[in-house]
This record gives C-alpha cells, sequence and structure tokens, in this order.
C-alpha cells in the first residue's frame, strides 16, 4: 500500500515558520528536533512538515531553489478550508503573512483568497467544494 505522508517546506528558521502555521491554523505541534532543523505539525493523515534550508542542502546534493529567491511564489500551493475565509486571512495576515490574492467568489461558490508565509509559500485558505 502506498500512501501519502507529509509535505516538507525548506525554511531558514523551522520553529518561526512552525510557530506561524500553529498560531494561525491551530495546527498542533507533533515534533520538532533538539537542534530545531526538522519538525511536523499535525495536519490530519499527511503532515505539514518543515526542515532547515541546511538539513535539506545536506541531503539534497545537487541543490534546490529557495523559496526566498524568487520574488514570486513557487507555483505550487498549501490548502486550508474553513467556514470563515474572511476571518482566517486577517489572522495570517496578523501573524506576518503577506495578502497576495484578496478573497473572491468563484462561480461554483466556493470563497478564495491567496497569502504568501513567512518564507514565501503560497497558502490558499477558502471554503470547501460544495
Amino acid at each position: 500500500m502506498i500512501k501519502f505522508k507529509y509535505v516538507i517546506l525548506y525554511v531558514e528558521d523551522v520553529e518561526k515558520s512552525m510557530n506561524f502555521y500553529q498560531n494561525t491554523f491551530d495546527t498542533p505541534i507533533k515534533f520538532i528536533t533538539p537542534e530545531k532543523d526538522y519538525g511536523e505539525l499535525i495536519t490530519g493523515d499527511t503532515s505539514l512538515s518543515f526542515a532547515s534550508v541546511n538539513l535539506a542542502s545536506s541531503n539534497i546534493k545537487k541543490g534546490f531553489l529557495s523559496s526566498q529567491s524568487q520574488e514570486k511564489p513557487f507555483g505550487i500551493e498549501l490548502g486550508f478550508t474553513t467556514d470563515e475565509v474572511e476571518k482566517l486571512l486577517e489572522k495570517a495576515v496578523k501573524n506576518g503573512a503577506v495578502l497576495y490574492e484578496d478573497m473572491a467568489v468563484k462561480p461554483w461558490g466556493q470563497k478564495v483568497a491567496y497569502i504568501k508565509d513567512l518564507d514565501n509559500y503560497l497558502v490558499e485558505i477558502c471554503t470547501e467544494i460544495q
């Protein structure tokens, strides 16, 4: 059996990034190494995880693009659903996120907004698709 288990974001400060997600999206911390170079949040069956750029560099010998090196976010997004998009959007910005696309209502009725997190990753805040 194959199971999609985690997504790892490469970040400069693992603890700071994890705290942003914990404080904004109410995702409890499952684990963080004593060195604070890797950690996981409890987000259901698939964990949202964080690795320091230094740790990632030791694993990925050929290198990678840093999220900080991009003016625009990568062409990938993390999605969080809520019934209160406006309220969560305001909370995210208060916690240091940057509004990237203001809330819009899609033709199928879904409310959608986009932020850039502390590490320049794109995050969608939306209602469930009905």
